[in-house]
Formats: C-alpha cells, sequence, structure tokens
C-alpha cells in the first residue's frame, strides 16, 4: 500500500488541473495567510456541499484517480509482454519468409525441368478452386483435387502427370521444412504462381529477340514481381479430409461461353476474371481465347488483355491476373498465418564458451 500511495502522488499533478486562484488583491490583508498553499486539486467539477476538508475534493473523485493511475501502472507493467509478442512475431515471420524462399527455389527449378506442366500446374490450380460453393461454404482450394477419385474426373483428364511432379517436389519440402510438411492446397497454388511467373519471364524474353539476359532485365525492370505480396501473406491453407462434391467444375474444352460465365459468376467472377484467366481454361489457350473473343460481355476484356500483353510491361495484364489469382487461391480457406512456424531453440548463456 505504501508503493501504491508514493505512486499515486507521484502522477496525480498529470491527472488533475488545479483549480485557479483569485487574484491575492481581491481579498482582505488578513485573509491572505490561507491562499499562500498551493492551488486546491480537483478531478472534476465540484459542488459547494459534500466536499471532504478545505480542498473541495470529492470521494469519487479520489477514486477515479486512484483508478487511472493504477490503469496507467499496468499498462506500463504489461510493456515486456507486449515486446517479447512483437518479438516473437517477428521470428515466426521470418520463418515462413524463408520456407516460402525455399518452395519457390524448389519449385522453380522443377518448372524449369518440365516447362510442358505449365498449362497443367495452370489448370490444376482452377479446378482445385472452381469446387467451392458460395452457399454451403465448402470445397476451394484446398488439395481435395489430388485424391484419386477426384483426379479421375473428366474435366481433370490430363493433370495427373502435374500432380506426380508434385509429389517429388513436396517430399524434398518436406526433407527441409523445420515446421511440418507442406499442404497440397498451398503447393498447388504456388506452383500455378511459378508456372505464371515463368510465362511472363518467357514473354519479356521473346520482346528481346530471346535474349534470355536481357529479357530477365527488362522482367526486373518492367515486370510485375512486386505484385504478388497479398499471395505470398497467403500461405497457411489446410488440406481436405476427402475429395469435394462431383459437378462442380466444367469441362472447360466442351463448355460454351455462358457455361463458363455461370460458373465463374457463382464464385463472385465476371467476364473480367474469365478474360484474363484463359490460360488457366485447358491446354489449347489460343483456341480458348478465339472462343471467348466472340461473347460481347467478355471480348472487350480479351481485346484489352491481347493489347496489354503487347506492350513492354504487359501491366495491366499480369496485375489483373494476379489479382483474380490472388483472389481464386483463397477460396474457401481459413489462413493459417502460423503454419510452417517452429520452436526456436533456447540458447543457454552458461554453457557458452567465452
Amino acid at each position: 500500500m505504501e508503493a501504491m500511495r508514493v505512486s499515486f502522488l507521484s502522477t496525480t499533478p498529470s491527472l488533475v488541473s488545479l483549480v485557479p486562484l483569485p487574484s491575492l488583491n481581491s481579498y482582505p490583508v488578513g485573509a491572505n495567510r490561507y491562499l499562500t498553499r498551493a492551488g486546491a486539486i480537483r478531478c472534476t467539477k465540484t459542488e459547494t456541499d459534500h466536499v471532504f476538508g478545505e480542498y473541495g475534493f470529492h470521494r469519487r473523485d479520489a477514486l477515479k484517480c486512484i483508478g487511472a493511475t493504477v490503469g496507467m501502472e499496468l499498462l506500463a507493467s504489461s510493456g515486456s509482454w507486449v515486446e517479447m509478442a512483437s518479438a516473437a512475431d517477428l521470428i515466426q515471420r521470418r520463418q515462413r519468409s524463408e520456407f516460402l524462399s525455399s518452395i519457390k527455389d524448389t519449385l522453380s527449378k522443377a518448372i524449369e525441368g518440365n516447362p510442358d506442366v505449365i498449362p497443367s500446374f495452370l489448370t490444376l490450380a482452377l479446378n482445385d478452386a472452381m469446387t467451392y460453393d458460395k452457399a454451403t461454404k465448402s470445397g476451394g482450394a484446398n488439395g481435395s483435387i489430388c485424391f484419386s477419385s477426384e483426379l479421375s474426373r473428366p474435366e481433370n483428364k490430363g493433370l495427373s502427370g502435374a500432380v506426380r511432379l508434385l509429389d517429388d517436389v513436396k517430399n524434398e519440402i518436406d526433407s527441409y521444412s523445420k515446421g511440418g510438411p507442406i499442404s497440397y492446397a498451398d503447393l498447388i497454388q504456388f506452383a500455378a504462381q511459378g508456372a505464371v511467373k515463368s510465362t511472363f519471364l518467357a514473354a519479356a524474353i521473346r520482346k528481346c529477340g530471346g535474349n534470355e539476359e536481357k529479357g530477365r532485365t527488362l522482367y526486373s525492370a518492367y515486370g510485375s514481381n512486386g505484385q504478388w505480396g497479398l499471395f505470398d501473406r497467403n500461405f497457411g491453407r489446410s488440406d481436405a479430409e476427402e475429395p469435394d462434391p462431383d459437378g462442380r467444375v466444367p469441362v472447360w474444352e466442351k463448355a460454351s461461353v455462358q457455361e463458363m460465365k455461370d460458373k465463374f459468376k457463382a464464385i463472385g467472377f465476371g467476364p473480367r476474371q474469365l478474360a484474363v484467366m484463359y490460360a488457366f481454361l485447358g491446354p489449347n489457350q489460343d483456341a480458348t481465347e478465339a472462343l471467348l473473343a466472340t461473347d460481347p460481355d467478355v471480348s472487350p476484356w480479351v481485346q484489352k488483355y491481347q493489347r496489354s500483353r503487347e506492350t513492354v510491361s504487359q501491366t495491366d495484364y499480369e496485375v489483373d491476373l494476379i489479382t483474380t489469382l490472388t483472389k481464386l487461391s483463397c477460396l474457401g480457406q481459413q489462413i493459417n498465418y502460423e503454419a510452417y512456424t517452429y520452436p526456436v531453440k533456447k540458447i543457454e548463456l552458461s554453457k557458452l564458451k567465452l
């Protein structure tokens, strides 16, 4: 209690205001001896009755001041806990960032060694996410497409080779992961990201006459690498425990443009997103884009992205594709932002040799 009393008195001046004193000249000389003390202390406006002592100090005012002081002391004492929480958060962020960087390197090598798998990686990511149903909040980008019963469906024809390659990639990633195995849900979407980046880079190299060095420089200077921040943060998807319901994904090669629009609308997308994702709708990308151009709703967007791809930076096309893929890759997911983190081994200072 003694410590509390000292703390209260030390902080009271910052919590209350001094009541201004009338001019000494307005009082008789004999009364001046009562006004030589410090001004009367008040926390709030007081009435003229029910006060304690000559300073006009209410009991409720004292309680308010004490409560505020105790609260300030509690906040001050909690500072160390806040600092510890912030440090732990920074450690987890670094762990996830380093792990994600390693994943991207592994996927990049796999794509570079198997460039023919790029269209399959794109369709795999699309079809895995397209099982999302807004009404029941089920399905989505949950890795369920890797179940054999779902992978064997007509809409997923030709994707088994991509899944086998991802199995090999997953084994390699899991071998160096310190925070547990990577989910297929994450792996599929980041494989699509790697495939998209590969197509962006390939376009830059073509614009430089096939000169890879100049193409990489062009892509670094004008490309869209800086637009992937939100996609990268959405890292920590959970895998499904069973295949998603059948009949939710069209066979893109056989679907009409209206069927495609209806399916995209069902997950919250429109003609713009359909046009920008033409490369995800099966292996024959040119034929798919030509078909989309016949629809009056989709055609303006097809033409817009065709013009964009002819420019040096492809800005409109690349930014819109990244934005759409980011949204698609999170359908049906609650991202675990602590996924793949792990406890840090404590250093016993007593055992250090100085």
